[in-house]
């Protein structure tokens, strides 16, 4: 039986990683104007209009199951209101996402819906509305939208140079990497099951059902273990750059070792209890391009 995490801070489980990167974001030249500037042009609403027209919204009644399964997955951890859920096509892959400041909608595709147990799927839900309760929204959507609104930052309209558009771009980029890691702990907050979420994770790296046994798993999971959290301090920014601007990566080895981690710390079992619980100071870690 899964612990109902009541009143639940998102600080309470906020990756440190996370939070440094979006402090530098925050200090990026022209934030406030971008942000601005996605209110005027309604970015928002338009993100909002593609789905509701695209994709299929999931109710108790067409898909009870999964509508129960991500109502059960808010509760846990504590996610009121709760965003609507829409289905959308699919892909080859597992893909979720979530759209919206006022009105979230969280959207999973059909590989998801198929691949996932209902145990993965309340990872996977808590992990994507979880960008809601750490009000993760605004600069989300900046992210999705930066490639168009960088060329509308760079004109003297807006009176932004292309330099400084650039570095807001990999400065969100990078942001969008590292409150990944703070999403896979709501996710895990919500199934409570570290063996879940590393399966999930591994589905989420493209390997479907079929092929998840317990043989891959511990290899997995020794992989994970053994993933050279300080490698990436050596590596150059270029190499950075494509890394973190290449949408079809996974990080699935990545992110399962910072949740093995997390876990091994104790931190994850005084969040669940609900005791003992700090917010961790930003750490020096990996150079994750915070100098933008």
């Amino acid at each position: 039986m899964r612990k109902i995490l009541t009143e639940l801070s998102s600080q309470a489980y906020e990756h440190p990683f996370d939070r440094k990167a979006l402090a530098a974001v925050k200090k990026m030249p022209g934030v406030s104007l971008l942000i601005k500037k996605i209110n005027d042009y309604g970015i928002d609403s338009l993100l909002r209009l593609q789905c509701i027209g695209s994709e299929i919204k999931v109710t108790p009644r067409n898909f009870p199951q999964l509508h129960q399964t991500f109502i059960e997955a808010c509760q846990i951890i504590d996610i009121a209101p709760v965003p609507e859920l829409h289905l959308c096509r699919g892909t080859g892959h597992i893909e979720t996402h979530i759209v919206g400041v006022e009105e979230p909608i969280v959207s999973i595709n059909l590989e998801a819906m198929e691949w996932l147990g209902k145990d993965e799927l309340i990872f996977a839900l808590g992990h994507e509305a979880a960008h809601v309760k750490s009000q993760h929204m605004i600069y989300h959507q900046m992210a999705i939208v930066m490639p168009v609104l960088k060329d509308l930052m760079s004109s003297s309209t807006l009176g932004l140079g292309g330099l400084v558009a650039s570095g807001m771009e990999l400065a969100l980029y990078n942001w969008r990497m590292m409150a990944e890691l703070t999403v896979d702990r709501a996710g895990l907050l919500a199934c409570q099951d570290i063996n879940v979420a590393i399966s999930t994770l591994l589905k989420t790296a493209g390997l479907p059902d079929e092929y998840v046994n317990d043989a891959v798993i511990e290899d997995f999971i020794a992989q994970a273990r053994e993933f050279p959290s300080d490698g990436l301090d050596g590596m150059e920014r270029a190499a950075q750059v494509l890394s973190y601007t290449n949408n079809q990566l996974s990080w699935a080895v990545m992110r399962t070792h910072e949740l093995l981690k997390w876990v091994d710390s104790g931190e994850y079992e005084n969040v669940i209890q609900q005791k003992n619980v700090e917010i961790p100071e930003t750490k020096e870690g990996w150079n994750f391009l915070t100098s933008w």
